[in-house]
């Protein structure tokens, strides 16, 4: 008896489709993923026993009272949110992070509302911000 051998294809993987699978996933991946741009937000602090600085028209100033409420250039804000307090930034910076920026805060003033008065300034990319203070008093008999 005679038996006829059967013919061995070669075996071919077709790469097309896994190709199309990869280059979705990058995009997807691409997509998806979030990037954050790191900031330095660069704090002047005057010396307590310096002169003080001569005001300008061209700044912006947030006054922080011991409430923790915002006052952008005497503006008394809505609520004390960081996006209403961006949103004030905004309107008198028409966008121009080189503006000198100068945070008042009342010396009763909770750290986490002077903190975010100068998050919300550094997530807008204002780099020039002081921070003000006072004279001290003359001690009595020194």
């Amino acid at each position: 008896m005679k038996f006829r051998r059967q013919q061995v294809e070669a075996v071919n993987i077709n790469l097309t489709p896994l190709i199309d699978v990869v280059f979705l996933l990058l995009i997807f991946f691409m997509v998806s993923t979030t990037f954050t741009r790191e900031t330095q937000l660069s704090v002047d602090l005057p010396e307590a026993q310096g002169a003080p600085s001569e005001p300008s028209d061209n700044e912006i100033e947030i006054l922080i009272d011991e409430q923790g409420r915002y006052r952008v250039n005497g503006q008394a804000l809505v609520d004390d949110s960081m996006r209403t307090l961006q949103a004030a930034i905004y309107k008198i910076s028409a966008g121009d992070t080189t503006m000198p920026m100068i945070i008042t805060a009342d010396a009763q003033a909770a750290h986490e509302d002077v903190v975010r008065a100068m998050d919300a300034a550094g997530q807008m990319g204002f780099v020039h911000l002081s921070i003000t203070t006072r004279q001290p008093r003359a001690e009595p008999g020194g």
